[in-house]
């Protein structure tokens, strides 16, 4: 004979639910100290009436809405196409009697002395509103687009509801579409379904003139949620924060996939979505290979998705998010609410590590998260107190869901046919989210999609990463003890391309033209555009190539020609860029010494080169270590004017020099390194065809001569039509007037290397150089 189970005996149950919350909560946990699983009692109907402390998940809702109150974000929407004759009014009182039966569905929220509390209203009517096919939507298709697309963005106030939205669409003659759109504060994928199925029972019972076939309902949400509060804070929280503490320790990085563009400062939830399968065969090949493992078709397929984000990142520390229903009592089965919590899966992998062997290890993280899924994703956030940010969610930004499918094969409703209809994605939480569903038919594949971030991922990268996952599955089938890190992700093609087409570089650039004469190409195409600016002076290209001109036929009468160097000692001006132009116009090559340089630092290298002629600045010359016998010449002084403006036409070959800049010689003493003229028209071109400079574009020069990115500064603007801006002398190290000089001249190019980028985004102003487009 069964004895009697005290916990759930009328009288202690009348006792409970008698007692108010706080009392119930002191109860709670001396029953569990005394051993008792409090677990095991009944959900009772809250004592209190009027206002009572929102669920944890709620709470959690209340704060995103309150950040982003315009957001729509967390809507969840349901779109049914009802085909065949249907009584609109009977729809509608049909969603009277839902919004009735649901208390969640009639519930707002709002904040008293800090405490975020819920309110259930009265039974009003939700209103359906029936419309005709948007003006301009020539076909059912496109009304349901647009349709779909104006209830996903609609924008709820939680503090005043209602917070369900029902639309119904006239698309023709017995030719309907109900969309209800519901925020998730007050619902989750699983309520909606059940929303959907008792709207429709309570429809067919309405017209034959029935009372519906649904089960009475126990309790309501708003009980759960106060039951639930009770329960965790009588002890049950400690023990399940425990155990995710110990398994969530460490250091919670932000997932680093490749991204098609820079994660913004603030999350916008603008999405996307991609639809595909994976084919029946390797559906059934996944479900053999699953059973032989001893795993769940679940765990087979989150451990996949987590070794393709693990070589997609190179990340050995992986953290998906998983959704759970969260209805583990039976009382909750058939409740519309906020249930669904998400866990946190953490895989360590190792490249060397085979496939079968990782997955134990998922099936065991999954089998002890089961044994954990009740700790309040928002209890688990407060805890480990990760670094919050507004450009991504905490603890994880990549979601897998797993879900049972229907057969899809729509319903029948008297004469109506019901039908679900599929819905655009427009807004994503996270960076990714993999969602699978299982078929009825075991004769289909898995149906699974991508929403993904448009603010970080193109259409054409998730449908690589698509690709990848599906070849990542075929190798798992093919060979389960493969390590992780030799399982194949490319495709045959792939492959291909990768061994054969991306190594076939070869491109033919007009290597028998120095880059001066390619510029001057550029000022017989745009001799009026303004070249060169510095400071308040600036030149067209015409000015500038007769004036590098005529200090070339200068220069050429001092004996400078082919394979001869010549030595500029200046600050950055105008005149340091005429004169790098004119060596190389007048056949020489350039050596740059920094007047910054100590003395002996120049001496040297002005004795290694064995210069034929300096070129400097009169204020310059009387701390430079000039030889004896060394010519100068000071270019901030007349006397170029006297010489033709016309091209001296120097013939070059290839092989000779344009320029020998000295290393740091930090290893000992510097070194001149040479580059030649097909060398650095090479480079040059192929910077043009990789980052296509025009008219439009202004590039910055600030890098000290002597270091070898000035000569790109120097001259890929001038070849390709652009505006060369020369920041003043000691303005590079200044991030402020950088800001200024960018701001001012409207600059879209420019170099910075790491260390220095730093210290330039850390500028208070730096935000208001809008131009920038291209940080080489």
């Amino acid at each position: 004979m069964l004895k009697p189970d005290p916990l759930r005996s009328q009288e202690m149950l009348e006792r409970i639910k008698g007692l108010e919350g706080h009392k119930r909560q002191q109860l709670f946990s001396k029953l569990a100290q005394s051993g008792v699983n409090v677990a095991r009692l009944p959900i009772l109907p809250a004592s209190e009436t009027g206002a009572l402390p929102m669920s944890y998940a709620q709470q959690r809702q209340w704060f995103l809405w309150q950040l982003e109150p315009r957001s729509s974000a967390y809507n969840i929407s349901s779109a049914i196409r009802l085909q065949g004759p249907l009584d609109a009014h009977v729809l509608a009182r049909s969603v009277d009697h839902v919004v009735a039966r649901h208390a969640s569905l009639r519930t707002v929220f709002f904040e008293d002395n800090g405490q975020a509390l819920q309110r259930v209203l009265p039974a009003d009517s939700a209103r359906v509103v029936v419309d005709n096919p948007a003006l301009g939507a020539a076909t059912p298709g496109q009304a349901i687009d647009q349709c779909l697309a104006v209830e996903a963005a609609w924008v709820f106030d939680l503090t005043q509801g209602p917070l369900m939205r029902v639309r119904l669409l006239n698309l023709g003659p017995d030719d309907h579409l109900l969309v209800v759109t519901v925020h998730h504060i007050i619902t989750d994928g699983w309520s909606m379904g059940i929303m959907v199925q008792e709207l429709l029972e309570y429809y067919r019972a309405d017209l034959a003139g029935e009372v519906a076939d649904l089960p009475a309902l126990s309790i309501q949400y708003l009980d759960y949620a106060q039951w639930q509060r009770q329960w965790l804070e009588a002890g049950e929280r400690e023990r399940q924060l425990a155990y995710w503490q110990r398994q969530l320790a460490g250091e919670q990085s932000v997932l680093a996939l490749p991204l098609d563009h820079v994660r913004p400062a603030v999350q916008s939830y603008g999405g996307a979505s991609l639809d595909f399968s994976v084919p029946p065969a390797l559906t059934e090949r996944l479900r053999a290979l699953a059973q032989h493992q001893d795993v769940s078709l679940f765990m087979l397929l989150l451990g996949a998705f987590q070794v393709l984000l693990f070589r997609y990142s190179g990340q050995t520390d992986i953290r998906v998010g998983v959704p759970v229903a969260n209805r583990n009592r039976l009382e909750t089965e058939r409740l519309i609410g906020f249930f669904v919590n998400t866990q946190v899966f953490k895989a360590d992998l190792d490249g060397t590590r085979g496939f079968d062997s990782f997955l134990q290890d998922v099936r065991r993280i999954a089998q002890e998260a089961q044994d954990h899924q009740d700790l309040p994703f928002e209890q688990l956030v407060q805890a480990l107190h990760p670094e919050r940010s507004l450009s991504h969610s905490p603890l994880f930004q990549v979601m897998y869901n797993h879900q049972q499918g229907s057969a899809g094969a729509g319903a029948q409703v008297g004469d109506l046919h019901v039908q679900a209809v599929p819905r655009p994605q427009v807004s994503s939480q996270f960076d990714l989210t993999l969602d699978v569903s299982e078929p009825v038919d075991p004769g289909q594949g898995l149906a699974a999609t991508f929403t993904y971030a448009t603010d970080l991922f193109e259409a054409a990268s998730v449908e690589r990463l698509s690709r990848h996952w599906l070849n990542l599955l075929h190798a798992i089938v093919a060979n389960p003890a493969q390590s992780l890190g030799e399982l194949p992700l490319l495709d045959a093609y792939e492959q291909r391309e990768l061994s054969q087409g991306w190594n076939t570089t070869a491109t033919v650039y007009p290597l028998e033209r120095a880059v001066h004469q390619l510029i001057a190409d550029q000022v017989a195409r745009t001799p009026q555009a303004i070249a060169l600016q510095f400071g308040e002076q600036q030149l067209t290209y015409r000015e500038l190539d007769q004036r590098a001109n005529q200090l070339a036929h200068q220069l050429i009468s001092l004996g400078v020609g082919p394979e001869v160097l010549v030595g500029l000692a200046m600050e950055r001006s105008l005149e340091m860029v005429i004169g790098l132009l004119a060596v190389l116009k007048a056949g020489g090559a350039y050596v740059p010494l920094d007047p910054d340089y100590p003395t002996e630092r120049l001496a040297y290298m002005i004795e290694d080169s064995a210069i034929g002629l300096l070129l400097s600045q009169r204020r310059l010359l009387a701390q430079l270590p000039i030889p004896a016998g060394l010519a100068t010449l000071c270019l901030d002084e007349p006397g170029a004017e006297a010489f033709p403006a016309t091209c001296p036409g120097i013939s070059l070959a290839p092989e000779n020099l344009a320029y020998v800049i000295y290393t740091s010689g930090s290893t000992g003493k510097p070194k001149g390194a040479g580059n030649r003229h097909k060398a650095l028209t090479n480079r040059l071109c192929w910077m043009q065809q990789a980052y296509r400079l025009t008219a439009d574009d202004a590039v910055l020069q600030k890098t000290p001569f002597s270091f070898d990115v000035s000569v790109w500064e120097f001259f890929w603007p001038l070849m390709s039509g652009a505006r060369l801006v020369v920041a003043a002398p000691g303005d590079h190290r200044e991030p402020t007037k950088l800001v200024q000089l960018i701001t001012a001249r409207q600059i879209t190019t420019l170099h910075f290397v790491p260390s220095m980028l730093q210290v330039f985004l850390q500028d208070a102003q730096v935000s208001q150089c809008a131009s920038l487009t291209r940080i080489v």
